[in-house]
């Protein structure tokens, strides 16, 4: 009969893939796109509003500035793009930012980067599923009412789907990302048409409302004013976050690898870039206003609404929603598509970082950064365990948070613009080292543009990773940091830990001395078949002495251990030891001790029989004495611990006793106990 367990694996994640198969995953463009590049272009359903909402704390006047701010960030995304473009060619192994810090700077470096990039994968999912519960709470009232609730779900649904593979969960993502990038640029569109040629007068609903300016914030409030136009180029750079996803996922590419992962950087930032400055055009003309305390909650820290008249607990719609209502008017159903497929990109956009955490993961682990269980692939040749503890981590990051996006994507952005810096400064060194050795002017003038690119691109991300830390430290990004600091020393743990256990299983020069002796002693409970078959094993392995050994719980029982051992005969002594305070663990480990103490080359092989059950209750019948004694044993210099196990009928349907059948060392269940013959 089939494991249930086993069953319900199968129809969740499928049929386990042979090792040979790998090359079958390995993605085209057209499905590559959908996979890496979902988590930036689902920044453009909040990277805009972002940059709103933080321009709304000086007033309706100061959203004149979103254009340029959006433009920044425009400029920004092509040279990250440019750059990565760079990585790729050079570095197409996988380790991406990884691999370029660590050859170029230093482990100190690398394990930096991919500290950072850990924190920011896990970032990714929690806001992405965050933000789509914000967009699916805009149609489903229910979900909006348990967002904490849903996002879990969510974030259980997409690691299943992961599960199952990367080129099946990217063929599962692409249609709604295509989707999403049909829908929001036919809004886009149709709102420039409607503006620009129509000549309609397209207003939001929140067009006419008055926001008040926080105290002391204005349009030209000096320094302060500036301040906020950095903080919300800061908040607007969150648009870039997932671009590095592409360089850590080379090797999932079809050949030729680097080429096709270059042209995916290069569709990826063209079109979010598209994306967002339709959205920011769209926003202004429409005199669309965006603030953070339209919801009077006391749960997210505003006591009172920004907005004159709004009524409290009134939830503000998206920038997207309003836009695609403004834009569609009475067309509803393109209202619909437009925010069931944000809702659905921005669930999907967590997809971006569940291929590339694994990724990053494995090649930690094979570098010992990480427990060795990341770097192997599961039935569905996916890196399994990386993808069920990304899970894990940022399901309690949405719990802790409360699936609250603002506050989330404070700590977001910190993380990628560390990886972003130092990679491109590692590049820069890249390209010095190769121009030392190449002679070629043709070549040397292209590497001298690529240093040029990459070095512009170290200048302007640190300046951005700058302003994030200067505008977001203390909205949340010290939490990044913290985080980061963490897991690299975890990480330097880890490595000495794994250093440590390599230089004591060294073998040396010198030849192994043997045991003098061995002393074989079997652990009896009961006179029942597995003791017998412990007796058999025991001596047929030959040991120079061989000790039976029961320990005097109660008296009585121990007595019917007797008698019965003498009634059948059995040649070898029964030794008992007593124990006056009833324990079993303690008497039998003082008792090897013993057995060593004068004879330090010899060794002991404590043979203990042991239950094999068939369901997982029947465990804790089973056993536990046996575990324990295992468990203490194992420590213990010169002492082997031999397991005999003998399996109990409830086996049967996992066809255990086959190689049983096959051997000499005793009878199996159903077999004649006097077939044992130990005298």
């Amino acid at each position: 009969m089939p494991n249930p367990t086993s069953v319900l694996k199968r129809l969740l994640l499928g049929r386990p893939f042979r090792s040979d198969r790998l090359h079958h995953t390995l993605l085209p463009k057209r499905i590559a796109l959908p996979v890496f590049a979902s988590d930036a272009l689902s920044s453009v359903a909040y990277a805009p509003a972002e940059i709103l909402l933080t321009l709304s704390a000086a007033g309706a006047a100061a959203f004149l500035y979103s254009p340029w701010i959006a433009l920044a960030v425009a400029v920004v995304m092509v040279t990250v793009v440019a750059s990565y473009r760079q990585n790729v060619h050079a570095y197409p192994s996988g380790g991406g930012d990884y691999e370029v810090a660590t050859v170029n700077l230093g482990s100190k470096f690398g394990l930096t980067v991919a500290s950072a990039l850990l924190v920011d994968y896990v970032l990714t999912v929690a806001v992405s599923i965050s933000s789509g519960v914000d967009a699916l709470g805009d149609m489903i009232g229910y979900v909006g009412e348990h967002k904490v609730g849903a996002a879990v779900a969510l974030i259980a649904l997409v690691t299943a789907m992961n599960l199952r593979g990367i080129r099946e969960a990217g063929t599962a993502f692409a249609i709604p990302t295509y989707a999403f990038m049909v829908a929001v640029g036919g809004m886009i569109v149709v709102g420039v048409w409607r503006i620009f040629i129509s000549g309609d007068e397209l207003r939001a609903p929140s067009a006419d409302m008055t926001i008040k300016p926080e105290h002391g914030l204005y349009v030209g409030a000096g320094f302060a004013f500036v301040f906020l136009l950095v903080r919300a180029f800061s908040s607007g750079c969150a648009a870039l976050t997932g671009v590095e996803a592409i360089s850590n996922g080379v090797p999932a590419f079809k050949p030729p690898k680097s080429r096709n992962a270059a042209t995916t950087l290069l569709l990826l930032g063209s079109i979010s870039i598209a994306m967002m400055a339709g959205i920011i055009l769209l926003a202004r003309e429409t005199k669309l206003q965006y603030v953070e305390c339209f919801q009077v909650n006391p749960a997210i820290g505003c006591t009172e609404s920004q907005i004159e008249g709004a009524a409290p607990f009134t939830k503000q719609p998206t920038v997207t929603a309003q836009l695609a209502e403004t834009v569609f008017g009475d067309f509803r159903f393109g209202y619909f598509v437009v925010l069931t497929m944000t809702a659905l990109i921005l669930v999907l956009a967590a997809n971006t970082a569940f291929n590339g955490f694994p990724v990053l993961g494995s090649i930690l682990a094979q570098d010992r950064f990480l427990p060795r269980q990341l770097h192997t692939r599961g039935d569905r040749l996916a890196f399994s365990n990386g993808i069920v503890f990304l899970a894990a981590a940022a399901a309690v990051l949405v719990v802790a948070f409360r699936a609250e996006t603002t506050k989330l994507i404070q700590l977001y952005i910190v993380g990628v613009f560390v990886s972003f810096t130092l990679s491109q400064t590692g590049m820069i060194r890249h390209w010095n080292r190769l121009l030392r050795t190449e002679r070629d002017p043709g070549v040397r003038a292209k590497m001298k543009r690529s240093r040029a690119i990459n070095t512009f691109g170290m200048i302007l991300t640190g300046f951005v990773l700058i302003l994030v830390l200067v505008t977001k430290f203390t909205k949340g990004a010290w939490i990044s940091i913290a985080a980061m600091a963490v897991i690299y020393a975890l990480m330097v743990a880890i490595r000495k830990h794994y250093d440590r256990v390599a230089r004591e299983l060294e073998p040396t020069e010198e030849k192994p001395i043997l045991p003098a002796r061995n002393h074989a002693i079997v652990l009896v409970s009961k006179l029942h078949m597995p003791t017998l078959r412990a007796l058999a094993y025991a001596k047929a392995s030959r040991p120079d002495t061989l000790t039976a050994l029961t320990v005097n719980v109660d008296t009585a029982d121990t007595r019917h251990i007797q008698d019965e051992w003498d009634r059948r005969g059995i040649s070898l002594p029964l030794t008992v030891i007593d124990s006056p305070y009833r324990e079993i663990t303690r008497p039998i480990i003082e008792y090897v001790k013993r057995r060593r103490e004068d004879a330090p080359r010899d060794i002991v092989t404590v043979y203990i029989p042991e239950y094999v059950v068939g369901h997982w209750w029947e465990n804790l019948l089973h056993n536990q004495s046996a575990l324990r004694l295992k468990a203490r044993l194992l420590f213990e210099p010169g002492v082997m611990v031999t397991s005999v196990p003998w399996q109990l009928s409830s086996t049967a349907s996992k066809n255990l006793d086959r190689f049983d059948r096959r051997t000499s060392l005793g009878p199996t269940r159903g077999e004649r106990s006097d077939d044992v013959s130990v005298r």
